[in-house]
C-alpha cells in the first residue's frame, strides 16, 4: 500500500489532507466466492451494519449456506428475516446462475477486471457498484474507484467541489493505477469525519 500512497499523494494534495487529518486507511478484505456476493447485495442502498444484521439472521437460518440451500428458502423466509422482495430475487438469480454453470465464481480470481465485470453484469441485480466492490475486496483488483458509491461521490463534492459525474470519472483518471487506494482514502475521510468506523 505505502508506494500506492506515494504515488497518489504526489498526484493530488488531497491525499495529503486526508492522511494528515486522519492517518491511514485499512485496506477491506473478503473472502472469494458466493457468501461475499449474497452480502454485497443486501448491502445495496443500506447501511454495511444493517446488512450484516440481515446476513447473520440468514447464516443461521441456513447454516449450509450454499446457491442450493437459498434458491429453497421460500421468498416469505426471506422477509420474515428483512430481505426485500427485490433483494430475494437477486439472491436467487445467483444461485440459479451458479447452480446452472452460467457462472463460475471460483474461475474469476483468473479474469480480468473487464471480464469479470462482464460476466457477473449478466446476473439481475448484481450492478457495477456490487461489482466494483466485489473487484476491490475479494480480489484485490488495484485500479477500481466506485462512482455509483454515495460516500464517495459526496467525499469528492466536498474536497474537490466536482458535481458532475463526467467531471468525476474525468478528474480520477489522473489517479491510475493505484484508484482502489484512493477509494478507501476517500472512504477514510467520509467515515472518520461522522466519527463512524466501519468493519468490512
Amino acid at each position: 500500500m505505502q508506494e500506492a500512497i506515494q504515488y497518489l499523494k504526489e498526484k493530488d494534495i488531497v491525499f495529503n489532507f486526508i492522511i494528515e487529518k486522519y492517518g491511514l486507511p485499512i485496506l477491506p478484505k473478503r473472502p472469494q466466492g458466493f457468501e461475499t456476493l449474497v452480502l454485497l447485495i443486501l448491502e445495496q442502498q443500506v447501511s454495511i451494519d444493517s446488512a450484516k444484521a440481515t446476513f447473520l439472521k440468514l447464516k443461521t437460518k441456513q447454516p449450509h449456506f450454499n446457491p442450493e440451500s437459498l434458491l429453497l428458502f421460500s421468498d416469505d423466509a426471506f422477509r420474515n428475516i428483512g430481505v426485500s422482495r427485490q433483494k430475494t430475487s437477486y439472491i436467487k438469480a445467483l444461485s440459479h446462475s451458479i447452480i446452472n454453470n452460467h457462472i463460475d465464481l471460483d474461475s474469476l480470481a483468473t479474469k480480468s477486471s473487464e471480464q469479470v465485470r462482464e460476466e457477473l453484469i449478466k446476473i439481475k441485480g448484481i450492478g457495477n457498484w456490487t461489482i466494483d466492490i466485489y473487484l476491490m475486496f475479494s480480489l484485490q483488483a488495484p485500479d477500481i474507484i466506485p462512482l455509483g458509491d454515495i460516500a464517495v461521490i459526496n467525499t469528492i463534492k466536498e474536497l474537490l467541489d466536482i458535481q458532475d459525474k463526467q467531471e468525476m470519472e474525468n478528474y480520477v483518471s489522473k489517479w491510475s493505477p493505484h484508484k482502489s487506494v484512493a477509494t478507501y482514502l476517500l472512504w477514510h475521510y467520509y467515515l472518520s469525519k461522522r466519527n463512524r468506523k466501519v468493519v468490512y
